[in-house]
């Protein structure tokens, strides 16, 4: 059985989903079909209706009400067929006229009494009642009705067929009382308004078809059901295609952040996806690759660094196998300037595991030594005053008015560990020794920011060029990091000194940024919390 993925379940889900919605809409469809055809014809067969409503109109404005059509149903027949009535006399005579025009006219009653039907009529013929009573003019008959008409006795009663019109045919007035016909209920009959220019003076109400009682009617519903079944066909074939090709454009991106953490894992960190578009997954491919890169970058880094401390640890024990072999071969005598040389490298190789074991050392990794009231400012001063001679060595002129200035005002203390903010300032010192060129310069500032409790002394170190690539200042606290800059000198040291500053200082509740100089170099801001400040005299 193949495995149910998660591309699977959401092209099922939607599949489900859209077949649902057109099953659903197939049988609305088919149930309004149902339920609308008979409103629908009983609207179209009242708008064919409209001879009849000029009748009734005419009718009604000939009496001023509608009092001859109330409960006279052989009047309300009368009218209904009084476009199948022939214009004149039977055998060819013409109607009779009074001498009086405004005498009231009438037509004869039709069929005549001594009408038999012909021999190919079968089955009863229909005989409207006889009388005047009920007659129109034929004047007042619309003038489309006056086509040659079937002889008469031809036709059957209309009435006697069960969806007859006249059948569900009725009218009321304008506040839906019943006057004649078909008592129908006007909520559900179809409706055409009799006026009387801006007045309604009745309605004709006809009640629509119940069920599908005709081959027609079965005919169309099955045409027009057949025409909703095969919509719904091709509706569910666009959905299901359209589902697959959703599912598939949502889920590639998590295809090939897949086979991008399995390519990672196998440590081939170069390994990056496609990004398209601004949604959440392609905001997880960019955060996979600036992942990939960060990750690919401190490998690098640190596979750099790596060679630098196996550079920086060979170069003493060289050394050191160099003298101690000359002293086993005799070339030379083991005496205080030999002692004196293997000291100082091993000096040199203590410092630099303790560089390496205090950039390593994560905060809160061991217990630190318990903190004492240190003066900053004091051991910034002494830093300097062991540095000053190799400053002018290397022809590096220091501006330390800042510091005397502020020093001369106050002394600002804090609760730390005098040895390790000493070593940061050593270091501050000598990274601007390692790396600013002869004839440079360095300037370091001093000032306390804040109110009273929350006091920090900020200290600015600024030298000059050469500077740092502003890409690579983020990085250069960072442990694993050694810039490839023009301050990357080869004698420049093992590159521990920032990464070491950051860790001490962040444990003293302070912080560290780097940032180019004015003087064309970089600028170290180093910030750190007082406890309390002593103004001096």
């Amino acid at each position: 059985m193949p495995r149910l993925t998660l591309f699977r379940k959401i092209f099922l889900a939607l599949a489900v989903l859209l077949l649902a919605l057109l099953l659903i809409f197939a049988s609305f469809s088919w149930l309004g079909l149902q339920r609308g055809l008979g409103p629908y014809v009983a609207e179209v067969e009242l708008r064919r209706m409209d001879w009849f409503a000029e009748i009734l109109k005419k009718q009604h404005a000939a009496e001023g009400n509608w009092n001859s059509l109330r409960d006279d149903e052989e009047t309300w027949f009368h009218l209904q067929m009084s476009p199948f009535r022939p214009q004149g006399r039977p055998g060819g005579g013409t109607p009779s006229s009074e001498p009086d025009s405004g005498a009231k006219r009438s037509v004869p009653p039709w069929p005549p009494r001594d009408f038999r039907p012909p021999p190919w009529q079968d089955g009863p013929p229909f005989s409207p009642p006889s009388g005047p009573r009920g007659m129109l003019p034929p004047e007042l008959l619309p003038p489309r009705m006056t086509l040659p008409l079937p002889p008469p006795g031809s036709m059957r009663d209309p009435r006697n067929h069960p969806d007859s019109i006249y059948r569900r045919l009725g009218l009321v007035d304008a506040a839906d009382h019943w006057i004649a016909g078909a008592r129908v209920d006007p909520a559900t009959a179809a409706r055409l308004p009799l006026r009387d220019g801006d007045r309604i003076i009745g309605v004709l109400l006809l009640a629509p078809l119940e069920g599908l009682e005709t081959e027609a009617d079965r005919a169309f519903v099955a045409r027009q059901s057949s025409f909703v079944v095969w919509t719904g066909i091709a509706g569910l074939a666009i959905a299901l295609l359209l589902s697959w090709l959703l599912a598939r454009r949502w889920f590639a991106p998590i295809e090939a952040l897949t086979e991008g953490a399995e390519r990672i894992a196998q440590g081939r960190l170069d390994a990056r996806v496609p990004v398209r578009g601004q949604d959440e997954l392609a905001l997880l491919g960019r955060t996979f690759n600036d992942m990939a890169e960060r990750l690919d970058g401190i490998e690098s880094s640190r596979r750099a660094w790596l060679a630098d401390v196996a550079h920086e640890l060979r170069t003493p024990l060289a050394a050191m196998r160099a003298e101690i072999e000359a002293l086993q071969d005799g070339v030379r005598s083991f005496d205080d300037k030999a002692a004196l040389r293997l000291h100082r490298q091993v000096m040199r190789l203590s410092q630099l595991v303790d560089d390496l074991r205090s950039s390593m050392r994560d905060r809160g990794e061991e217990a630190p030594p318990p903190f004492v009231t240190v003066f900053p400012l004091a051991l910034l001063e002494e830093a300097l005053a062991l540095t000053r001679e190799r400053f002018a060595q290397h022809g590096i002129a220091v501006d330390a008015a800042g510091l005397e200035q502020l020093s001369a005002q106050c002394r600002p203390a804090l609760q730390g560990d005098p040895r390790r903010l000493h070593m940061v300032c050593v270091n501050l010192l000598e990274n601007t020794l390692s790396y600013t060129d002869a004839g440079g310069r360095l300037e370091i500032g001093a000032r306390i920011e804040g109110a009273a409790g929350s006091e920090r002394l900020v200290l600015r170190f600024d030298d000059s060029a050469p500077g740092v690539a502003a890409a690579e200042l983020p990085r250069l606290f960072e442990r694993l990091f050694r810039s490839e800059a023009s301050r990357s000198r080869a004698l420049g040291g093992s590159g521990l000194g920032l990464a070491i500053c950051r860790a001490t200082v962040e444990a003293h509740g302070g912080s560290i940024v780097a940032a180019p100089s004015p003087l064309g170099g970089l600028r170290i801001v180093l910030t750190l919390p007082l406890t309390h400040t002593e103004t001096l005299p």
